[in-house]
């Protein structure tokens, strides 16, 4: 697990609401899928978040690189990226042929022209994939897929089972009761946090009328802009490398804040006494999507790397490695840990239901308003470096 979520996902974006954001009036350069695949072109170049193309070299128990090579004739080359906006940048350069992308980078890589849609049926395993991930608001624009689902968690909320009591129910443990842990609250740091304030406010004051945390118009926007440099006061730590929460937490440093079931769990088996739970509000959460460029030089080779890493076994290996709940439903009959599904609650779609994935937020409200224009994310990065003053 050394490896794992340290990436799960940079700066991101989404929503938990089905559909597309073509209602908004987003529409994406018109570029055609692929209708058939040709002879593997020996090589695959990736971009992908650390943990999702293991090789064994850096654990000898984690290799799905290996037999794909082997297989299918097309030899691996991965870049590791640190942060969507990396994955962004490295794909407008033409030089990979895919890229594991969470929704704060996916809408971005569609408008732009850089991802290219995907015909779902040159991927045989797609039909397992669970229904919840499929044409949703950060991988399908109309009804055309531009990805192909890999894996997916929440942002919960955990908490010292010792320094908070009573138990926490709502994320007003870290806005209006933050002071109450001055000093030790957490957070998670990135622009896409700001959607976790929205969707706070959208419980706690409903004359914002806010729907989607990820489709603001700018009175909503400063609302939650205004919570958050509320509670920055009471923040002792933003974290982006989940070692350094999970130390936090193992001394007493943090003992509230937003975290992944994944870092519970290893701080839990690292002696902390924490526990992590999805509050009454709902939750943020990112679901990873392997998404072809459109200048792809090896498309048969991602195409043959798109069903390989979401087939039942491999899929499994990598949710177990990295620490998420598995996209292929039946890889849930294939990990090692046969509690894998139930602890990452793989197939509980009301549990999903209440999660809100990262999508990119963008002028063309996402909610489905016209008339109004929502704050994109270029002012969310501006406004997070403000938060953080």
């Amino acid at each position: 697990m050394a490896l794992l979520a340290a990436a799960a996902c940079g700066s991101s974006d989404s929503t938990g609401s089905s559909g597309s954001p073509g209602a908004g009036g987003f529409h994406p350069p018109h570029l055609a899928a692929r209708s058939t695949l040709g002879k593997p072109e020996g090589q695959v170049n990736l971009i992908a978040w650390a943990g999702y193309v293991e090789d064994g070299s850096d654990d000898p128990g984690a290799d799905w690189v290996t037999d794909f090579e082997k297989r299918t004739g097309c030899d691996v080359h991965a870049r590791t990226a640190a942060t969507s906006d990396e994955m962004v940048s490295l794909m407008k350069t033409g030089d990979y042929d895919a890229v594991s992308a969470s929704g704060d980078a996916s809408l971005r890589l569609i408008a732009s022209g850089d991802a290219a849609p995907v015909n779902t049926r040159l991927v045989p395993h797609y039909k397992d994939v669970f229904p919840g991930l499929k044409n949703r608001a950060w991988n399908s624009v109309e009804g055309v897929a531009y990805g192909i689902p890999h894996g997916r968690g929440a942002n919960l909320l955990m908490y010292n089972t010792r320094k908070v009591r009573p138990a926490p129910d709502s994320w007003s443990a870290v806005f209006d009761d933050a002071s109450r842990y001055k000093g030790r609250v957490t957070a998670y740091d990135s622009p896409i946090y700001i959607a976790d304030a929205a969707l706070y406010l959208s419980a706690t004051e409903p004359g914002l009328h806010i729907k989607d945390p990820y489709a603001l118009d700018q009175k909503q926007f400063d609302a939650a802009v205004g919570l958050l440099k509320k509670q920055n006061a009471d923040i002792g730590e933003y974290w982006s490398d989940y070692l350094k929460e999970i130390s936090a937490f193992k001394t007493g440093d943090s003992v509230v804040g937003t975290a992944w079931q994944v870092i519970a769990n290893l701080a839990k088996s690292e002696g902390a006494d924490v526990r992590a739970v999805l509050p009454k509000e709902g939750a943020t959460g990112w679901s990873d999507t392997w998404m072809l460029s459109a200048r792809a030089k090896h498309p048969t080779c991602a195409y043959k790397w798109f069903d390989w890493i979401i087939s039942p076994k491999v899929n499994a290996e990598v949710a177990e490695y990295f620490g998420e709940a598995p996209s292929n439903a039946r890889a849930c009959d294939e990990s090692a840990d046969k509690n894998l599904c139930a602890v990452f609650h793989a197939a509980d779609e009301p549990y999903w239901r209440k999660v809100h994935y990262w999508t990119t937020p963008i002028e063309q409200c996402l909610d489905g308003r016209t008339g109004v224009r929502c704050v994109p994310y270029a002012k969310w990065v501006q406004a997070w470096n403000e938060i953080k003053g």
